[in-house]
Formats: C-alpha cells, sequence, structure tokens
C-alpha cells in the first residue's frame, strides 16, 4: 500500500528551475531597478540568488515583492520577446537598450541591425530568432562575447559568422536561429568606424 492509498499526501520534489525561469527572473528584477523600486545593492544581492538558484521555490521570493499577482508557487513567465521587423525603412538597435532573453528580427526589405557593444547584459545566454527576407539581419557583438550560429538555415542569402576569439567570463552567448532568407544574416564585431564612433561617445 502506498503512502497515497493510505491517506497520506506523497512529498512533492522541488521543481528545478530552467534557465527560462532563471532569465525571466533576473528581466524582472532589471526593470525593477530601472524602475527605482530596487537600489544597485538590492539588485546585485538578488541577481547573484537568480543565477544561483536550483529550484523554481529558490526564484520565487526574489520578486514576490515586485509583482503584484504573480503565479502561485513563485512559477515565472517568459517575458515576451522583443519583435523587430525591417519593413521598408530599416530597424535598429544601439546604444544602451535593454536586452531581454528572446528577440525576433525580420530583416523585411529595410533590414534589421542589433548592435550589443554597449548594452549591460546579465543573462547568461539571449536567444535571436533572425530571418533575413530580402535586406537581411546583422547583429554586432563586442571582442569576447561568443555568438552560436548552428541553429541557422543559411538559405540563399546565407549565414556569416564572423565573431572571432574565446568567450570571456561573465559575457552572454547570443545563440541565433532562424533563416538566412535571401539577404542573409551577419554577425560579427564592431568594425573601424564604429569603433571609433564607440570611444568618441565614452570619451576616450
Amino acid at each position: 500500500m502506498t503512502a497515497e492509498s493510505a491517506g497520506t499526501p506523497a512529498r512533492r520534489r522541488p521543481l528545478r528551475a530552467s534557465d527560462a525561469d532563471r532569465d525571466a527572473t533576473v528581466e524582472l528584477l532589471r526593470e525593477a531597478a530601472a524602475e527605482g523600486r530596487l537600489d544597485l545593492d538590492e539588485l546585485d544581492e538578488r541577481l547573484e540568488a537568480a543565477l544561483t538558484a536550483k529550484t523554481v521555490a529558490e526564484l520565487g521570493p526574489l520578486t514576490e515583492d515586485l509583482v503584484p499577482d504573480g503565479p502561485p508557487g513563485g512559477a515565472l513567465v517568459a517575458a515576451d520577446p522583443l519583435v523587430l521587423k525591417g519593413g521598408v525603412h530599416g530597424v535598429s538597435r544601439v546604444g544602451g537598450w535593454n536586452v531581454p532573453s528572446k528577440i525576433v528580427a525580420r530583416g523585411g526589405m529595410g533590414g534589421v541591425k542589433l548592435d550589443f557593444t554597449r548594452t549591460r547584459v546579465r543573462l547568461a545566454e539571449v536567444e535571436v530568432e533572425v530571418y533575413g527576407e530580402m535586406a537581411g539581419v546583422t547583429v554586432v557583438v563586442p571582442e569576447g562575447w561568443a555568438v552560436d550560429s548552428d541553429g541557422v538555415d543559411p538559405g540563399l542569402g546565407g549565414m556569416r559568422n564572423k565573431v572571432t576569439g574565446e568567450r570571456r567570463p561573465g559575457t552572454p552567448l547570443i545563440r541565433l536561429v532562424g533563416a538566412g532568407g535571401a539577404a542573409g544574416v551577419t554577425a560579427r564585431h564592431p568594425g573601424p568606424w564604429e569603433r571609433r564612433k564607440l570611444r568618441k561617445q565614452l570619451g576616450s
């Protein structure tokens, strides 16, 4: 006779946290800090706890005072992806923009450019779903970052991954999935003009 059949409820094991659970928690914490609901010391403390959490139950208390009505048990729902469509005129994300755990980029007729060189990303991994379409998608990452492009079907335009060098500790992995389409997808480091512009902006 089992414990359940004898009227004693079975003991439930804690649900292990996935990378998506941890990433969603980190995103909520960063948004709360940007809104002034967490100071920098609190943010660093909670981020460390989120990134090392083993179970969903450990993640819940980190955001329960930041989300009005979170789901029961502390389970988190991943934030909606950032969707960028090149359309006719093209679109880009440059500077210190907020990076979510998932991005969908569709090149359209104008193209899409994602420049991560001035972003602060505390996520271990960012998934970028790319569709080159007619004008292509360009992903620019700093030196020391890594890009995994194995999940991209090159199509007619191809998948050109020009990112080189070893991945530095503490930097995110940019994981590309999708299709190159007619114009293709390119991942690279900043070019000479972009580096000069970056140094000028940083005052060096």
